[in-house]
């Protein structure tokens, strides 16, 4: 269980650091309904994880049991695949990165957020955190690392618990302290907001190429 955890923990984190939905949590936080709307968000954002990475983790089970000390070549194939991918995405984020002196653009539906509902709050970061191409890639790569690790039921939920903590981390803490401290965030949140809407870009292409990379060698590693 500890090598399956070791496995999805830097994929976790590569869905935690996403810069797009902590930005969208702190609009929200900053927004004339941010308590409903914040709440919302977050849960839309817990559920949408955990049926991304269970989703993959019964697909991925599918695959053929092998020997736990023989080559894995189809999950190594997969694995090869899937850090491929995130390397293409690594390099789009890094061309489309605001040049210097130049302001970066927020995605056109952060417009809307200040008359957002709890309902669609939950929806967005459903959607976000579910449907968003590179989420699905690094739930698709924790789902063939929990599957492929030879896991009882038990401990599979134990993985996947840990891997959907770590992955939520990033907006239930500005959530919940914003519900705990409203007045003393403010001033920090609109702070951070500021500094991962204009690096938002070059954050994510860093990521996605380490992430990228380490899927690979362990896609490597299985054959």
């Amino acid at each position: 269980m500890g090598s399956a955890i070791g496995d999805t923990l830097p994929l976790a984190l590569g869905i935690a650091i996403s810069p797009i939905p902590i930005i969208a949590a702190i609009l929200m936080l900053l927004s004339p309904k941010a308590r409903g709307t914040s709440v919302g968000f977050l849960i839309g954002w817990v559920l949408g994880i955990v049926v991304a990475v269970v989703v993959f983790t019964l697909l991925s089970g599918l695959i053929p049991a092998s020997d736990p000390n023989a080559t894995k070549p189809i999950a190594g194939t997969i694995k090869i695949v899937l850090g491929a991918l995130l390397l293409l995405l690594a390099l789009r984020q890094w061309r489309s990165r605001p040049k210097n002196g130049e302001a970066a653009a927020l995605p056109k539906w952060m417009g809307a957020i200040d008359s957002m509902t709890a309902g669609r709050g939950f929806v967005l970061a459903f959607i976000l955190a579910a449907v968003n191409p590179k989420n699905l890639l690094l739930a698709a790569g924790a789902g063939v690392a929990i599957s492929t690790a030879g896991l009882s039921a038990g401990s599979t939920t134990v993985v996947i618990v840990v891997f959907v903590l770590v992955a939520c981390c990033s907006v239930a803490i500005p959530v919940i302290g914003y519900l705990v401290a409203a007045d003393a965030l403010r001033g920090p949140l609109d702070s951070l907001r500021g500094w991962l809407v204009q690096n938002n870009a070059t954050v994510m292409a860093v990521l996605l190429l380490v992430i990228g990379v380490v899927l690979v060698g362990k896609g490597i590693a299985s054959f």
